[in-house]
């Protein structure tokens, strides 16, 4: 096979070189082609676009494959916790037993938030949406720590921002959302694990003593792996583009975050969730439903089915599915949203409709229904997905970082008005 491909334009060929990646995908390389032919590509949302070549992470949606460094998904959400996993996507490796104890300890220092924290918390009105307070939160660790916004910065510089954002994180989390409750904050305990720390801070009192549930904190664990990185998607393109301008890892990362804020994006899981209260709030029937989401003519649309990269079985929502049903058996929860969730999945899963077009339940179906379980409210999803991306985030800004990228720069093809002349004000 040749190692280029050619464009015959206006009697003129040009060469495009032919990269290839560790997993055989193919691209063309255009960065030359406007300098040589004066032409651009079009291709709008990216979707055949490559903005990057990346180690990190490789997804093959018609496959339903999905690793880390290499690491199937499947492996790593059943034998590894979410720090052994975010140091993987972060520097590449599995961590040996002295890197990943100095990992969790150092993780474990740095998760106390400096308490003008409660200061910024308090001017925020009560019923703002937590992602929103997350985002602002994240990029005033900037002015905690201002050594961040030097584009220079030594490894061990860059370790100690990367330490700090994934410790402080959840404690951010947790406080947004007890400030919109009204109730008390609570401090991180430093004898829990990353998991059980977290939902202590969000279901603990100073009155109360709440202990994690060991059910809850593993699927928790496993809900965070499986969000842990997803390739160029937008809030990790967004992340990237952030970063190119040599803006910091917090700020870019506030970025991130609220790309994903967008319902399209980070807020699918919160749609689950609606849809369902929804089919409650009608009579609760899960087939007419169903047969609303087949009739082409009907705007109603199933949420948490099929999915725009994965066009078969999500491997995520295979793992999740289990997560989830340990969850409810474990709580018993009895919740009428949960029953509808069950016989829409049922009925998906078995009905030719579905079955043919691989519109099966996806991982935001699946934990939409264990962070109700868990009795995070809907407006926390997002933040709950926020948590888990941490690490892909801080592993493509620091990739992009190592790699010496340009900044970001898209082009455009212009259609507005030609030249034309400024008409004065009273000649209108």
């Amino acid at each position: 096979m040749s190692d280029f491909a050619e464009l015959h334009f206006n009697g003129e060929v040009y060469k495009i070189p032919i990269i290839e990646g560790t997993e055989n995908e193919k691209a063309l390389d255009i960065s030359k082609l406007r300098g040589e032919s004066g032409l651009i590509t079009i291709d709008p949302g990216y979707k055949n676009t490559g903005s990057t070549k990346s180690a990190i992470t490789f997804l093959d949606g018609e496959k339903g494959i999905l690793r880390y460094r290499g690491y199937p998904i499947e492996q790593l959400a059943e034998q590894s916790s979410f720090l052994e996993v975010a140091y993987l996507i972060i520097y590449g490796e599995l961590p040996n037993e002295e890197q990943l104890n100095k990992w969790r300890v150092d993780i474990t220092y740095h998760t106390l938030i400096h308490e003008d924290f409660k200061v910024l918390l308090e001017g925020f009105p009560s019923n703002s949406h937590p992602m929103g307070v997350l985002s602002s939160l994240v990029t005033s660790l900037t002015a905690f720590y201002p050594e961040s916004l030097d584009p220079v910065r030594s490894a061990d510089e860059v370790y100690m921002n990367i330490i700090r954002l994934i410790a402080k994180l959840p404690t951010i989390a947790a406080w947004a959302y007890k400030n919109e409750i009204g109730q008390p904050l609570m401090y991180p305990k430093n004898d829990l694990d990353y998991c059980g720390n977290f939902l202590k801070m969000m279901f603990g009192t100073p009155s109360e003593d709440y202990e994690p549930d060991p059910v809850i904190i593993k699927a928790l664990n496993k809900l965070l792996i499986l969000h842990a990185e997803h390739e160029q998607n937008c809030s990790t393109s967004t992340v990237r583009i952030v970063g190119s301008s040599h803006a910091s890892l917090y700020a870019s990362v506030s970025a991130g975050i609220n790309a994903l804020w967008g319902p399209l994006h980070g807020g699918a899981n919160q749609a689950v969730i609606e849809m369902l209260e929804a089919i409650r709030a009608d009579g609760g029937d899960a087939n007419k439903y169903l047969e609303k989401a087949k009739d082409k003519n009907d705007p109603f649309r199933l949420m948490g089915f099929g999915h725009r990269v994965y066009k078969n079985f999500d491997p995520r929502a295979r793992i999740i599915k289990k997560a989830a049903d340990d969850v409810l058996s474990k709580l018993g929860v009895n919740d009428p949203i949960l029953d509808i969730a069950k016989k829409l999945e049922a009925a998906a899963l078995s009905d030719p409709y579905f079955v043919d077009r691989k519109l099966y339940p996806n991982v935001d179906f699946y934990s939409g229904i264990i962070y109700r379980a868990l009795g995070i409210p809907t407006n926390m999803f997002t933040v709950m997905f926020a948590m888990g991306r941490l690490p892909g985030w801080i592993a493509q800004w620091k990739e992009m970082r190592e790699n010496g990228e340009p900044i970001g720069r898209p082009r455009q093809i212009y259609t507005g008005e030609n030249e034309r002349d400024y008409v004065e004000l009273s000649k209108r």
